[in-house]
Order: C-alpha cells, then sequence, then structure tokens
C-alpha cells in the first residue's frame, strides 16, 4: 500500500467515526425533541390515546354510556384536562401487552390500575401512586380447601392458582413458595372467574376490589371471596400494590407534568371523591409514597 493509499485510508476511517457521532447526537436530539414536544402535539389533536385492559374498577368501558372509566381513567382525565388535553381515547388490550402495546407506540400512556415494580419500571416510566390495595381471593362456596393467603396454595400442590396475564399476582405467588406448575395464567379476570365457576382451578387471586366486584357481579352461589384473607409476605413484610399510571422511558417531560398535577391532587378530599364511586375508601389513598420509594423498597 502506498503512502497515498495509507493516509487516504485513515481519512476514510475519521469519516465514518464522524459520521456515527453526528448521527447520534441527531438521534439523541430529536429524541429529546420529540418528547419534549409530546405534550404540545397531544394539546393540538385535544386528546391522549390510553392503553387499559377491561378489568373493573381500575379501567373499564361503562356498558351503559360506552365511556371509558374507572378509576385510573377518572384520575388520568382530570390530570390531562389540567394540562390542556380534555379528552381520552381508549385502546383494549389485555393487561399482559399493555407495556409492549406502550413501547409500539399503540397508546401514549396505560392507565390500567398497574402496579408500580422495579422489574416494570425497567421499561417504562411511572408517575407516582394514585391507590394502594391489596390482594383477595374468589374461591368455591364455603372455602373448601382453606385458601386464605398465598401460603395456603403453595402448602397443597394439587392447589390450582388462577392468575390474569401480566400481573403482579403471579410474582407473588411464587415468592410465596407456589410452584409454576400450580398456576393457570388467563388473558382476563372474568375469563379467570369462568375457570373458577367450571372447576379448572381452585382460586382465583386478584386485587382486592377486582375479585369483590367479580364475585358480586358473577351472582352465584356456589363462588365467593375467601374472608379472611392475609397479603402476601415477602422477605418477612406483608405487601401490598401501588397503581400508576405508566409512560415511554422517553417521555419524561410528560411525566414530570402528570406528577406536578398529582402531587397537588392526588389524596385530596377531591381526588378521594372522585374515586369513591368505585369502591375505593380512604384507606386506599398512598398517602405520601412515590415512586422511587416502591421502586428502590424503601416500602412495603
Amino acid at each position: 500500500m502506498t503512502r497515498q493509499q495509507k493516509l487516504n485510508a485513515v481519512i476514510a476511517v475519521f469519516g465514518i467515526v464522524a459520521t456515527i457521532v453526528i448521527v447520534q447526537i441527531l438521534h439523541h436530539g430529536v429524541n429529546r425533541a420529540r418528547a419534549g414536544s409530546l405534550l404540545a402535539q397531544l394539546r393540538k389533536q385535544g386528546y391522549v390515546r390510553v392503553g387499559f385492559a377491561d378489568e373493573a374498577p381500575y379501567a373499564y368501558i361503562d356498558s351503559n354510556t360506552g365511556k371509558l372509566t374507572g378509576e385510573s381513567p377518572t384520575d388520568l382525565r382530570y390530570v390531562m384536562k389540567k394540562l390542556g388535553v380534555p379528552h381520552l381515547k381508549g385502546v383494549l388490550t389485555n393487561f399482559g401487552s399493555l407495556i409492549p402495546g406502550l413501547e409500539a407506540h399503540r397508546f401514549d400512556i396505560i392507565a390500567a390500575g398497574m402496579y408500580i415494580t422495579a422489574p416494570r419500571a425497567q421499561q417504562v416510566l411511572f408517575s407516582n401512586p394514585t391507590f394502594a390495595m391489596g390482594d383477595g381471593f374468589a374461591v368455591k362456596r364455603n372455602n373448601p380447601l382453606k385458601l386464605h393467603s398465598f401460603a395456603d396454595v403453595a402448602k397443597n400442590h394439587h392447589t390450582r392458582l388462577g392468575v390474569v396475564s401480566g400481573a403482579q399476582e403471579y410474582q407473588y405467588a411464587i415468592e410465596s413458595g407456589v410452584t409454576p406448575a400450580q398456576i393457570r395464567v388467563f388473558p382476563s379476570a372474568p375469563t379467570a372467574l369462568a375457570a373458577l365457576q367450571a372447576g379448572r382451578i381452585d382460586a382465583y387471586a386478584g386485587t382486592a376490589l377486582t375479585v369483590r366486584r367479580l364475585v358480586k357481579l358473577a351472582n352465584d352461589p356456589n363462588i365467593t371471596v375467601a374472608r379472611p384473607f392475609t397479603n402476601p409476605i415477602v422477605n418477612g413484610h406483608i405487601v401490598q400494590g401501588y397503581g400508576a399510571f405508566a409512560l415511554r422511558k422517553r417521555d419524561t417531560t410528560l411525566c414530570r407534568d402528570v406528577d406536578k398535577v398529582l402531587k397537588q391532587f392526588v389524596n385530596s378530599s377531591q381526588h378521594l371523591k372522585l374515586i369513591q364511586r368505585f369502591g375505593f375508601t380512604r384507606s386506599n389513598l398512598p398517602g405520601g409514597v412515590t415512586e422511587q420509594d416502591i421502586v428502590q423498597g424503601r416500602v412495603k
């Protein structure tokens, strides 16, 4: 290789490196611009696309009005109106498809009563919580297997437990000693309850409000809510879930804007009044717990 050829090769390498650096800088700048302009875009179009799974009382379509309702959409509607976005446009999907759907831009935000967890926080941005909730079981009449906790299921390896795909109850069960072979996963809470009615599972595990509501709506004398019920114990602590909105990782500006409104709204009398019709009480308010408290393990 001649001296001139070597010089040309060096110039070419530097040119490639410079191009890569410029592309990365431009890509970062575009992402920042997109993140910063999302709220402006939502204001302009007048609505935000909301991912939800059909699970009352957290997020569902009211059969009488055809309107997206529940605790999470109601709270989000209040927040977005404060931010200048008057309408929500619901996008229905299975619970386990919510995060993939958000990442695929099928919707702009998740409002489905999703619990904040450290693994989920690696995939999405969570707002600060809007509620706190324990769990419960739906079981056969008279609770023949005496199932009052996840630990009770773990004691009998023949017991079959139903959970919803992507829901935190699967992890609660595993951490309580339930084996994967005992767990049956369903696309939705209604399908899990139907499996209980058909005898394919011995208990359905869900949030306390979901379980109570489903059993009431089923109006089936052969199923009931397990009472009493002990919330799961993980690392020696009784745990409960904290629900929040979820956004894409890059939408930090919008998440901060949402949290600013939530800071003035959550735990207020107005907040409680809005969600009481869905079965929430003062005991379900999250208090001063933040998203970071939960992700970093400072609260159980």
